[in-house]
């Protein structure tokens, strides 16, 4: 199996001045990893001027106000709306900017094959897939901050990539991690390689008092600020065995060679370790803007406002066992991997489908990972608990 993720080495770095002349487009720009993008540019354009890292196109799904807020800026060519209904909106608050607009699900595709040099694909969901497409085809840099694109469709990805040479860069923190720990993105001399889960906020709860728990509770992770969904994954520990199986395909690795360890801190963000005895691990503040800025600047490095660390202030790094009885969803996630075929893409729409009923208050927090136990046992519909939802 042939790795996802950019394996390009430079014999010679680009010239810094390449790399800020970047084109670049934004697929989800209103949503945490979007707004922690443009945060990163607008740093880098004080530095380096108004010019460096010019915006393509930004797209959103609802939220017209803060996306006719970034476009004024930012000062994109376009600006799309994913939600049909609010293209007037959009419209009427960007007349007189010259920013083109555009509404629609064909749209935000449209939008990836805008001219640019560099995609950032942070929107939620499978809704991701055919927009993440649609920019790899074109061949050009990919930033993934969807796990859902390589989850349930890794090997279109594969061929996708194979076929127009586009260049895929990791920027979930554990992913970009293992990247820059391994350099080029070549797991093949690597014995094991970790990533570590916060544990999220019920890292100490019993099943008893996690039965109880509210949306509010499960959507207030103690160390990153993330959207509800992927929030809520974190809650499960879904979001980590998502990973795992992202890092299969990213990286080529087998299930045997992944790991995780419970890391409450969030500052190891991976570890990989050789057969000599070597462990080598990625550290940074839980800042989403690091591996945003590694993202935008590679293979060069550019200016980030992300935090920084103190590791005598910190003083201390705690490492555990995940507790597999409490969250069975990582449990599930590691033998869908183990399975292959389409046990990740079943695994992946159960989720989806159970996370939305969490929230909209139709079940419990327990109930998520037994939705989908029974989706992987039998076609979604065709149990009762999921197709009640």
């Amino acid at each position: 199996m042939k790795a996802i993720a950019a394996t390009r080495i430079f014999d010679e770095l680009p010239p810094m001045d390449d790399v800020l002349a970047r084109k670049v487009t934004v697929l989800g720009s209103t949503g945490s990893i979007g707004v922690n993008t443009l945060d990163v540019i607008a740093h880098v354009r004080k530095l380096h001027g108004a010019g460096a890292l010019p915006i393509t196109a930004l797209t959103a799904g609802d939220n017209v106000k803060v996306l006719i807020e970034q476009a004024r800026a930012m000062k994109p060519k376009l600006a799309v709306i994913g939600n049909e209904q609010l293209f007037g909106e959009l419209k009427a608050g960007l007349a007189g900017t010259g920013i083109e607009v555009g509404a629609g699900r064909q749209a935000v595709i449209d939008a990836a094959r805008q001219d640019s040099d560099f995609v950032m694909v942070a929107i939620m969901g499978a809704a991701a897939i055919e927009p993440a497409l649609a920019a790899i085809g074109r061949g050009v840099v990919v930033a993934l901050a969807n796990k859902e694109c390589v989850v349930a469709a890794g090997a279109v990805f594969r061929d996708a990539i194979q076929k127009s040479g586009a260049q895929v860069l990791p920027v979930d923190s554990e992913h970009n991690a293992i990247f820059q720990v391994l350099g080029s993105g070549d797991a093949s001399e690597a014995d094991l390689v970790t990533i570590t889960a916060s544990g999220g906020p019920f890292r100490e709860w019993s099943l008893e008092r996690m039965r109880a728990a509210t949306v509010e509770e499960a959507i207030a992770h103690p160390n990153w600020a993330m959207g509800r969904k992927i929030s809520l994954d974190s809650a499960t520990l879904m979001n980590k065995g998502l990973e795992l199986i992202e890092a299969h395909f990213l990286f080529a690795l087998p299930p045997e060679k992944l790991g995780v360890v419970v890391h409450p801190q969030s500052i190891v963000h991976c570890l990989v370790s050789y057969e000599d005895g070597t462990t080598m691990a990625h550290l940074s503040a839980p800042d989403m803007r690091t591996p945003i800025a590694h993202a935008l600047g590679w293979p060069r490095r550019i200016p980030s406002p992300s935090r920084r660390l103190d590791l005598a202030k910190l003083g201390s790094l705690v490492f555990q066992e995940p507790a597999h009885d409490r969250f069975p969803a990582l449990n599930l996630a590691i033998d869908s991997m183990r399975s292959g075929g389409l046990a990740p893409t079943v695994l992946n729409a159960a989720n989806e489908i159970a996370v939305q009923a969490f929230l909209h208050r139709r079940i419990g927090f327990l109930d998520i990972p037994r939705v989908v136990a029974a989706a992987l046992d039998q076609d979604v519909g065709s149990n009762g608990m999921a197709g009640d939802l």
